[in-house]
């Protein structure tokens, strides 16, 4: 059982990730695009640099001065990406499809579908303390309100292939 919670867990966290991303592009909806090899090469390439500013990118906020947004783009050339706006589509849709996969199985699961079981599933569980179940339950039906329905299908498979690369990256 407690792998259990920890696993919906790490999935929440990984929703209510795709949905930061969101919020933090001015909360505009994410555009979702049909991934390529490229571009996919490009997002795990880039984290490395992406990585070495963080700091100066949470600090910005939703509105990097001259000279973080310069850089972002420069990062963005550098992996292949024509703007850093294009290199954030990419990251929102390799987000949208990580949501989904099964930790353990790497199978997929429309993350509306995941937050709405996993919703019922902590409902359910009485040995969650009632506090933490208020903010779960509250978390997740934000995340549900917030979190769009995938429209690229063929974008499991490429996101599939390249997971373990992806999550490498990430870390």
């Amino acid at each position: 059982m407690l792998k259990l919670k920890a696993a919906l867990m790490a999935i929440a966290g990984l929703l209510i990730g795709a949905v930061a991303l969101t919020a933090q592009a001015g909360a505009q909806e994410i555009k979702q695009i049909k991934l390529t090899e490229p571009q996919v090469a490009g997002f795990v390439a880039s984290q490395k640099d992406l990585a070495a500013i963080a700091s100066k990118i949470q600090a910005a906020g939703e509105k990097p001065d001259a000279a973080l947004q310069a850089e972002l783009e420069t990062i963005a050339k550098k992996h292949g990406f024509t703007t850093f706006s294009e290199l954030d589509d990419v990251a929102a849709n390799i987000s949208i499809v990580m949501a989904g996969l099964d930790p353990q199985t790497g199978v997929f699961t429309d993350p509306i579908e995941a937050l709405k079981k996993e919703l019922d599933d902590v409902k359910a569980d009485a040995t969650i303390p009632d506090a933490d179940k208020k903010q779960l339950v509250t978390e997740l039906e934000d995340a549900i309100k917030t979190t769009p329905t995938l429209q690229n299908k063929e974008n499991v498979d490429i996101v599939k292939a390249h997971r373990a690369e992806i999550e490498k990256s990430l870390q």
